[in-house]
């Protein structure tokens, strides 16, 4: 199993056992207003909408950017790193857009989320550059 991007792996699980509840949540309030389509108005699952949301836009490419590091060789506490400063930020995210759209905790889950981004991909461009 050594050639399989263990790192990222592990941290996809972590994102997938995270999702669930946030879907949950998402249905629960559902059944509880009555409103199956939309937001219908009511803020609160407005909220909990965009939280899952935003989580299902960004997590697919932070842990692609994840494996695409892992794979080309980046150092393990690198790898390991963003991993876990990706699963901070997007629960920091999550819970403080549920809590208040304006919400501190959303600007800091959001940049760190891409500044980890921004850290993968150009570690991947730099450890494919050192193979040319």
């Amino acid at each position: 199993m050594e050639h399989l991007p263990q790192i990222t792996l592990a941290v996809t699980a972590i994102f997938v056992l995270m999702s669930i509840p946030m879907a949950i949540t998402v249905g629960l309030r559902r059944a509880k207003t009555g409103i199956f389509f939309l937001h219908g108005g009511d803020d609160d699952l407005l909220r909990l909408m965009r939280a899952h949301g935003n989580f299902v836009e960004y997590v697919p490419l932070a842990l692609l950017a994840l494996a695409g590091a892992e794979l080309v060789g980046a150092p393990v506490w690198l790898v390991a790193g963003c991993g876990a400063v990706l699963i901070v930020a997007r629960l920091t995210h999550y819970f403080s857009l549920r809590a208040s759209p304006s919400g501190i905790g959303r600007a800091i889950g959001a940049g760190s989320t891409n500044a980890i981004m921004l850290v993968l991909s150009l570690t991947i461009l730099w450890q494919l550059g050192q193979g040319l």
